[in-house]
């Protein structure tokens, strides 16, 4: 059959497309030996695992007698000799713990030695100035007296000389002004010796209080429960344990505590990886170590602003507290829970695994399957151990792959203008804040 010449110009000028669109379209890149994963779309959760420890949300202190604080006892620290056994049930007023005897009678005695010395003191000083002042009340006698002498003999100078009258009147102004001196002099040395005696007899009444003090302080070394409740050590300064021969300080009183099990809290620590993930008010689901069989609804009530570092590690972990829900009479403080942190509970989000997701110094980005293959940027959202969110930059079904194609530094990124607008959102946060 033969073609008209219309036909026949229809066919070639095909045939010199598709040949022109094969040369010109770049040839499919190979990416069988690379792994390769689908951008899935579903619901996404983020939860952060960690282990922690049973702690009463309140609780009665047991505490160093008050007397400790006393300003006139010089103890500062004091040894626990025996306390009861952890977990014991006492009543109100029921034994707890015995403090050191031995240190407050060693402070007594020495309260006794100084009241002693203070006590003499005070009566030399009484005796002193009642010496002193009889010395100086008899020098005032004599010139009252010399005084009176001087007038008589200047009255009865008055048929003598001028001269005579002159120095008898002379002899009266000196007399005078001596005793004037000695009135002043007495009245100055009654003041200073009554301070003096006040001092001492201070000095006595402060001892007193001492020994007042200590004898208070050594009534209550037998250390009594506030209120019934159960009895559970609490931590020095070093975190350990109080307990038989610890010592403690007035500053850091603490012996025990008699919990409040009605309501409960996992103190528990999380990573500075992690951190940032957790947030007050998020769902926590609590197991507890001694009753695997059992779990408990929870929520974060606090997150630590500044972290620590683990004994013997170079690692920052924060703090977290997390209420516990319910009563459970099994409860009790310093069980270990496995918490479980929900973080993030997401519906109908993009999501794929973390090794498809790479990054720089400045954004994030995926290699999206194609005949050839796209440098794509995107916005990340929530993450768990294995996932991560895509909020922008794919498709739900796109292929991604899994390591990195040859030569990825030379390959153009695509979506910059979801680096620039997460830039902007970044900037203005910074502004608010």
């Amino acid at each position: 059959m033969k073609l008209n010449k219309k036909t026949y110009f229809i066919l070639s000028t095909l045939v010199l497309i598709f040949l022109a669109i094969y040369i010109l379209t770049p040839a499919k890149t190979d990416v069988s030996n690379y792994l390769s994963t689908p951008v899935i779309k579903g619901n996404f959760i983020s939860q952060v695992y960690s282990t922690g420890q049973l702690q009463t949300e309140n609780s009665e202190l047991i505490v160093l007698p008050q007397e400790m604080n006393s300003r006139n006892i010089d103890l500062y620290e004091i040894k626990v000799t025996s306390i009861v056994e952890e977990g014991t049930e006492v009543d109100s007023g029921g034994y707890v713990a015995t403090l050191d005897h031995a240190a407050v009678e060693e402070l007594r005695t020495k309260a006794a030695e100084d009241y002693e010395t203070a006590y003499n003191a005070y009566e030399d000083a009484k005796i002193d100035t009642n010496l002193n002042l009889s010395t100086l009340r008899d020098e005032l006698l004599n010139a009252m007296v010399d005084l009176e002498e001087k007038k008589i003999v200047l009255d009865q100078s008055v048929y003598e000389s001028p001269a005579v009258r002159r120095q008898a009147q002379l002899d009266v102004e000196r007399t005078k002004r001596d005793l004037e001196q000695k009135e002043s002099n007495y009245s100055l040395k009654q003041k200073q010796d009554e301070y003096k005696v006040f001092r001492a007899f201070e000095q006595v009444r402060k001892q007193q209080k001492r020994i007042d003090d200590i004898d208070k302080l050594f009534d209550q070394l037998e250390v009594k429960a506030p209120k019934p409740g159960l009895v559970i050590y609490s931590y020095d300064r070093f975190g350990k344990k109080i307990k038989a021969g610890a010592t403690i300080s007035r500053w850091r009183p603490q012996i025990a505590e008699l919990p409040d099990l009605s309501s409960m809290i996992s103190k528990t620590f999380i990573n500075e990886i992690d951190i940032s993930k957790i947030k007050i008010g998020q769902k926590v689901t609590i197991g507890i170590d001694a009753f695997p069989e059992k779990s408990f609804d929870g929520e974060v009530i606090k997150v630590a602003n500044i972290g620590q570092v683990i004994p013997n590690g170079d690692a920052k972990v924060f703090e977290v507290t997390v209420k516990v829900e319910g009563y459970d009479k099994d409860l009790r403080p310093a069980m270990t829970t496995s918490n479980i942190i929900n973080t993030a509970d997401l519906e109908d989000v993009l999501y794929v695994p973390m090794e498809a997701v790479f990054s720089n110094d400045t954004l994030s980005y995926v290699f999206v399957e194609g005949r050839q293959v796209k440098k794509q940027i995107v916005a990340l959202g929530a993450a768990n151990e294995n996932f991560v969110v895509l909020n922008e930059g794919v498709n739900e079904g796109e292929i991604l792959l899994m390591n990195q194609p040859e030569k990825p530094d030379e390959m153009p990124f695509e979506g910059l203008e979801i680096y620039s607008r997460l830039k902007s959102m970044e900037k203005d946060s910074l502004t608010v804040n």
